[in-house]
């Protein structure tokens, strides 16, 4: 093979890209989704599966420089990694990019935080190495999206994207926050990319697996960096190879160009949607178009009916079947149903709209709120679906009892580029998460240090109020 292969071309970016080099976006970005990752960790601390997590690592344990949420003793990387992991990814709060439909932070800022531990790095190092991280995971997902039918291929094939490429973000993440070379970090992809997984089963029938895939793949990540260092090698066509990762995942259907395109140049972190509500994304502009109608006066008892159009792909997702969307018997349920979203947004919701207060068992079952979803049918809407899945939009119409017709476009989601929530608002969404089981003092400062990560000198005083939380 003539010129440098993709994995090799993703090393060389990642040795050349120094802090200093980082936009200063790219740093802010950074600082925020630690800030959001770790709160997000905190509120799924007491969660039946994060139990099941951090008492897995425990045993598995024998002591280490890391540190997990909730978890007294100091762990080994790789176990610290995936308990983080786990916990960030539990309850479908974690960013997205569009149009790859990837959670990148989830298993990228885990295996940094605890590689940073591990090799006792510094701020600067730290939000280095998740830039990297998140750039290599998004590009990877990119290069599996299908511009025809508009989905990403690893999902037609039952794979969880996420995962996958997470692990390989990941990895790439740990190895330069260690000071990898360019070979040891392109060996580094080669074995991580025989670890990277995740089936997506679980989301048609069943099973919590789905909730430890970000953890697996952020333990995978920060095993491949550290077997390297080992000794252990990887091929270096492990991306496009004949029997490579593009090969054995998407049987060679994808766009290398996304990979390599504009690397080191053009960067899509600070792109990556931020969710301001504990909810599947593709409910979120519903809860907006009904707080917009909430805003202009309009109350429940003046509804006769409400319409939201959505994309179509989303339907199946959030309106389908429609008598199990418009009466949720639990928590989890509410957050994949549009009529429950447009509940929320009409009657008002916690955080920056919508928090997860909002989405307990006892609200699904309400009957004012069953009552207000009973009026709510989820169509597909044309305009809709000629802009997703680059955003998540939704059109509401709002017939009244005073025969008012009333319509509110929601056709850029809250959170992206477009709509890009603020540092204070991250601030927010933080204090509602791990103000569950912090003071204000803890969160206030943990919040400034997430501001000035980079001035960081160890993660000890990020990550180690965390470990004493009551889960």
């Amino acid at each position: 093979m003539s010129g440098p292969t993709l994995a090799e071309q993703i090393a060389a970016f990642a040795v050349a890209t120094t802090y200093d080099a980082l936009p200063a976006d790219v740093v802010e970005s950074v600082g925020m989704r630690v800030l959001d990752t770790l709160g997000i960790a905190v509120a799924a601390a007491d969660l039946d599966t994060s139990r099941a997590a951090r008492s897995w690592a425990r045993d598995q344990a024998g002591g280490g420089p890391a540190s997990a949420v909730g978890v007294a003793e100091p762990l080994p990387a790789n176990l610290a990694a995936f308990v983080n992991g786990v916990l960030a990814h539990s309850l479908d709060y974690d960013d997205t990019h569009l149009p790859s439909v990837l959670h990148p932070s989830a298993t990228v800022v885990p295996a940094a935080l605890a590689a940073a531990q591990a090799h006792g790095a510094d701020g600067r190092a730290l939000v280095r190495g998740i830039a990297i991280g998140l750039e290599v995971c998004v590009r990877l997902g990119m290069a599996g999206y299908d511009t025809r039918t508009k989905n990403s291929t690893f999902f037609e094939n039952g794979q969880h994207a996420t995962s996958i490429c997470g692990a390989m973000g990941g990895a790439v993440a740990a190895a330069v926050i260690g000071g990898a070379s360019a070979k040891a970090i392109t060996d580094t992809m080669g074995v991580a990319a025989s670890m990277a997984s995740g089936i997506i089963e679980a989301n048609r029938t069943g099973g919590t697996v789905k909730r430890i895939h970000c953890g697996w793949a952020a333990h995978a990540a920060i095993s491949a960096a550290s077997l390297v260092e080992y000794g252990i090698t990887g091929p270096p066509t492990v991306l496009e190879g004949r029997f490579g990762f593009f090969q054995s995942w998407l049987h060679g259907n994808y766009d290398p160009a996304q990979v390599s395109a504009d690397l080191g140049t053009a960067w899509s972190v600070p792109g990556i949607f931020v969710k301001p509500y504990p909810a599947n994304h593709f409910t979120h502009a519903a809860v907006d178009a009904a707080a917009a109608l909430r805003a202009a006066g309009v109350t429940p008892d003046a509804v006769r009916r409400l319409t939201l159009g959505v994309p179509s792909p989303n339907l199946r997702t959030i309106g389908e079947p429609i008598e199990v969307k418009r009466a949720p018997e639990t928590g989890y349920m509410a957050q994949f149903s549009g009529p429950y979203a447009v509940a929320v947004g009409l009657l008002g919701g916690h955080g920056l709209g919508a928090g997860l207060e909002d989405y307990t068992d006892a609200l699904a079952q309400d009957p004012a709120r069953r009552a207000l979803m009973a009026k709510v049918d989820v169509v597909a809407d044309a305009q809709c679906t000629e802009i997703f899945p680059h955003q998540f939009p939704a059109v509401l119409t709002a017939e009244l009892d005073d025969g008012r017709v009333l319509v509110e476009k929601v056709l850029t989601t809250r959170g992206g580029p477009d709509r890009p929530l603020s540092f204070d608002e991250i601030v927010a969404k933080f204090a509602t998460n791990a103000g569950r089981q912090l003071d204000d003092a803890a969160v206030s400062t943990l919040a400034d240090l997430c501001r000035d990560l980079a001035g960081a000198s160890t993660m000890d005083a990020l990550l180690r109020p965390l470990t004493a939380i009551d889960a």
